[in-house]
């Protein structure tokens, strides 16, 4: 029989009573539409993870203290810290494939403004710290590397911290107070937005790294070390180069364990990506079991449609049909019934991650490979669903279907 008269007699049979095609679909709608949703939150999270991870910098590597072992019992991570500012040297005069190079001495504090005060965190950096995590100023400009020489008491707000002291105006050419210092306000870094960990990244004050140690934290270890390799080709080479040179440093021997600890933002990228995906794949599955009782349902309304059609399955047969004909048709009758489901889930999938990006502020996001494969997996139930009840169709006995009542 021809694909053409197959499917006309298909669209026949499923037009014949559309409640009941409606009914059976709906399992499968559901189930398409669920899958879809649950796909497009899970990789809208990944994507916004990746945004938020490139939002740290441009091929930023970040060097943190090492552990430290008492009596055989480690103390966890950054329990350790021979971080100084001479690694930071001997890392910027030794390493051939990176861009720049930063310590970072980190603290929190109060600070006043005209509007009031505010606690936040303060971060003394280089001035290279820009360029590592790639990001602009909106208002002003970003302090210099001479004033960091000169231990200048100069700040750059984060753009929650200028809203919150300087509501109405310009923050730039004023000044704030961190503890007993006064720090004139020379730049207002452009909006970065919450890290996936909820963390306000414009929630910060930058100040010269020199100023922070002498009039702030009194530290003479480096908590943070932060670098951007040339390239992200580099990153690897990058970090063999760093651990050289904190070995030296540090005057480690080969036997020595690293007393630091080097991570790229790739690693970063990764973990959390994988348990995103990991997320979606878990609320995919448990979606997915919709599809498998919409496909129960299909094969039981094609069970019900053999018993109503047994006199008419006789009749083709009488006439020449062959028993692979019946059971073609039938199959093709639950892949069309199928397909619909799949189709009207795909819209409502679309229709549901817009309503839910929408009205929570989730990012969403529907891959065209998702579609594909569902619609796909669609039509593999209606064929796996509906191959007992065509296999009926095709076994009945042409003389006893022609007197079935």
């Amino acid at each position: 029989m021809k694909p053409q008269v197959l499917l006309k007699l298909a669209g026949r049979s499923v037009g014949r009573n559309g409640m009941r095609t409606a009914l059976t679909t709906l399992g499968i709608l559901i189930g398409v539409g669920s899958v879809i949703i649950m796909v497009a939150v899970g990789q809208g999270a990944r994507l916004q993870v990746r945004n938020q991870i490139g939002s740290l910098g441009s091929n930023l590597i970040v060097i943190t203290p090492g552990t430290a072992q008492v009596g055989g019992v480690s103390q966890g991570a950054a329990t350790f810290n021979r971080l100084s500012i001479e690694d930071v040297q001997a890392i910027d005069r030794t390493a051939t494939t990176l861009a720049a190079v930063s310590p970072v001495v980190m603290t929190r504090a109060q600070v006043i403004g005209d509007a009031g005060n505010w606690r936040t965190s303060i971060q003394g950096v280089d001035a290279d710290f820009q360029q590592i995590r790639d990001w602009p100023v909106d208002d002003g400009a970003f302090f210099t590397a001479d004033d960091v020489f000169a231990h200048k008491k100069v700040a750059v707000l984060g753009s929650t911290v200028a809203k919150n002291l300087f509501p109405e105006q310009s923050a730039v050419g004023h000044r704030v107070q961190v503890r007993d210092t006064l720090l004139d306000v020379v730049g207002v870094l452009t909006a970065k937005g919450q890290m996936s960990s909820g963390q306000d990244q414009d929630d910060t004050v930058l100040m010269p790294y020199t100023t922070a140690q002498a009039r702030l934290s009194g530290q003479v270890r480096i908590p943070q070390i932060l670098v951007s390799a040339d390239s992200s080709g580099d990153l690897a080479a990058a970090q063999d180069e760093i651990r050289v040179a904190l070995r030296e440093s540090h005057k480690l021997s080969g036997n020595d364990p690293d007393d630091f600890t080097i991570r790229d933002q790739t690693q970063i990228a990764e973990a959390a990506e994988s348990a995103a995906r990991i997320m979606t794949m878990l609320l995919a599955a448990i979606a997915s079991i919709s599809l498998l009782v919409g496909g129960i349902g299909v094969m039981n309304i094609m069970l019900v449609s053999v018993t109503e059609r047994t006199r008419e399955i006789g009749i083709r047969m009488a006439i020449g049909a062959r028993g692979s004909d019946v059971m073609v048709q039938f199959l093709v009758e639950s892949v069309v019934l199928s397909l619909i489901g799949g189709l009207a889930g795909v819209a409502l999938g679309f229709g549901g991650a817009a309503l839910l990006s929408h009205f929570t502020g989730w990012s969403t996001s529907v891959p065209t490979a998702t579609v594909a494969l569902a619609l796909g997996f669609s039509g593999a139930i209606g064929v796996f669903f509906g191959f007992h009840p065509a296999r009926k169709a095709a076994a009945l006995n042409p003389i006893q279907a022609l007197r079935y009542e």
